[in-house]
């Protein structure tokens, strides 16, 4: 008789728990945000905490930062993601930054080629024409004459789905590392990132210096902290037991998890226009998983 709980369906709840996480980040951030704490300061404590949980399990990861430079790479490309991700969520419209954040078939296309030698095919750039012209619709507004990034929140979603892209990227050019070390060089990479701009701008006026901890914020921030270090242990769990197409799939999810939970608390709006623009983002980062293009192997790559 078969398990009812097999190892596929395990590795998949692991994912969706993970793209859960994600999903609703954007919630407990905007809370810590009230009591003060801007979501730089907030994400270098999150990754302050993982970090230390790692080294004290393993001690030895740093070793291997030395060794291969581009580990550094994947710190900083990981790192600017989170910074990317968490302040556009807290900023705007979390359902349009999380779209302009899953910009992923444009930026792999982009980046696939100069760094791991592949060339788009006909797939890709149907892909690529796909995500264009969905970004096109989630960006034109009635104010803009012009479908163009509109203020800071639009940009650093951006940037953070650029990032992130790299991110996917540099992990399958450093498949040969040890996982503890790829794994610690992004927990460094967000208290880097994190803590370097929270520094910057505080020094520009930008924003303030952390408030004198409460009760109030430090327990949301510990359970965020409990969260994040969760959900990325079940995506190492789930995306080492499945193939990267079918991670890919599950973990957009994280997209219907931040729209539904930023429509229902009102962070967020769906419109017509948004809705189509969504659209054929997803269909177009859904793709490789639908059974088309699979020639590319830069395609469905792990989130």
């Amino acid at each position: 008789m078969r398990a009812p709980w097999s190892p596929a369906l395990l590795a998949a709840l692991a994912l969706v728990f993970n793209a859960l996480i994600w999903g609703v980040s954007w919630w407990p951030l905007r809370a810590l945000a009230q009591h003060g704490l801007h979501p730089l300061w907030a994400t270098a404590i999150v990754f302050i905490f993982s970090l230390t949980c790692l080294l004290c399990v393993k001690p030895q990861a740093w070793r291997g930062l030395a060794q291969t430079p581009w580990l550094w790479g994947l710190a900083l490309a990981s790192g600017l993601t989170n910074v990317g991700f968490n302040w556009a969520v807290t900023q705007g419209d979390v359902v349009r930054a999380v779209l302009l954040f899953y910009l992923m078939p444009v930026w792999v296309m982009l980046l696939a080629w100069p760094l791991l030698g592949e060339r788009p095919n006909r797939a890709s750039l149907l892909r690529l024409a796909l995500a264009l012209m969905g970004l096109v619709l989630v960006l034109k507004t009635a104010n803009s004459p012009w479908p163009v990034p509109e203020g800071m929140t639009d940009w650093l979603a951006i940037m953070g789905g650029f990032c992130f892209a790299l991110t996917n990227i540099l992990l399958r050019k450093l498949h040969h590392t040890p996982e503890s070390t790829r794994i610690l060089a992004m927990f460094a990479g967000g208290v880097i990132a994190a803590t370097a701009a929270a520094l910057v701008g505080l020094g520009l006026g930008v924003l303030r210096a952390p408030p004198a901890p409460t009760p109030a914020w430090v327990l949301i921030a510990v359970l965020l902290s409990l969260a994040f270090l969760a959900g990325n242990l079940a995506l190492q769990y789930g995306a080492a037991r499945l193939s990267a197409s079918t991670t890919s799939l599950v973990m957009l999810t994280e997209v219907v998890f931040a729209s539904a939970s930023a429509v229902l608390l009102g962070a967020g709006a769906l419109t017509a226009q948004t809705l189509g623009g969504g659209a054929l983002i997803l269909l177009a980062a859904l793709w490789p998983s639908l059974g088309t293009g699979q020639n590319n192997s830069s395609d469905g790559l792990t989130v």
